[in-house]
């Protein structure tokens, strides 16, 4: 599981991405769902869809904001379910 990586994410709309890994395998991710369960000032913000769409790919991982303010596990990711 070390090699895995996100190599493609695409937003679904509803605080949904789509992730595909670096063995092609694909897997959708409610990152809206953590959020609401696990409020916090820092996250927040990325239940508004104008800042949620600002992800990006870096070091193989799913991102948000400048300073990773919210990012997961690969593992999770690939497992569909982030806690």
């Amino acid at each position: 599981m070390n090699n895995i990586r996100v190599i493609k994410a695409e937003n679904l709309g509803k605080l949904l991405v789509l992730l595909t890994f670096s063995d092609n395998t694909t897997q959708v991710v409610d990152v809206g769902e953590y959020i609401r369960l696990h409020p916090h000032p820092q996250y927040n913000k990325y239940l508004k869809p104008r800042y949620f769409n600002q992800f990006s790919i870096e070091n193989g991982n799913i991102v948000w904001g400048k300073n990773w303010d919210l990012m997961f596990p690969v593992e999770q990711l690939y497992s569909g379910t982030i806690s």
